[in-house]
C-alpha cells in the first residue's frame, strides 16, 4: 500500500479533512453520506494520481461502503494540514471497467 493512501487514511481517522463546496454539493446531490466516504477511504485504493493538477496535487480513490456501494473520492495529497475532498461520486459502469478501477476506452482515446 502506498504511503500516500496511508497518510490520507491517517488524516481521515484524525478528523483532519475538509470538503470543497463542490464536494458538499455533489455529496448532497448524489446522497453520499460522510460515513460512506470514510468507508471508501478506509478500504479503498488509489486508482489515479494527479500530481500536476492545476489546483494542487490530488488523487482518485476507489472504495466500497459496508453496503457494497462503489464510491470514487478525489482528494488532495496529505501534504496539506487538512486533506481536501474535491469531489465524490458513484462511478458510472459505462465509463469504468467492472471493478471501477480503470476507465473504459472510447473510440476517441489514443
Amino acid at each position: 500500500m502506498t504511503t500516500l493512501l496511508l497518510e490520507i487514511r491517517r488524516k481521515f481517522a484524525e478528523e483532519q479533512f475538509e470538503f470543497s463546496k463542490h464536494a458538499v454539493d455533489q455529496s448532497i446531490l448524489r446522497q453520499i453520506r460522510v460515513q460512506e466516504i470514510r468507508e471508501a477511504i478506509t478500504n479503498g485504493q488509489v486508482i489515479e494520481d494527479y500530481p500536476e493538477d492545476k489546483y494542487g496535487p490530488s488523487c482518485l480513490i476507489f472504495g466500497s461502503t459496508q453496503a457494497q456501494r462503489p464510491i470514487h473520492v478525489q482528494c488532495s495529497y496529505p501534504s496539506r494540514s487538512l486533506v481536501k475532498v474535491i469531489t465524490v461520486y458513484e462511478p458510472n459502469p459505462q465509463q469504468w471497467n467492472n471493478d471501477f478501477t480503470q476507465r473504459r476506452r472510447s473510440g476517441n482515446d489514443k
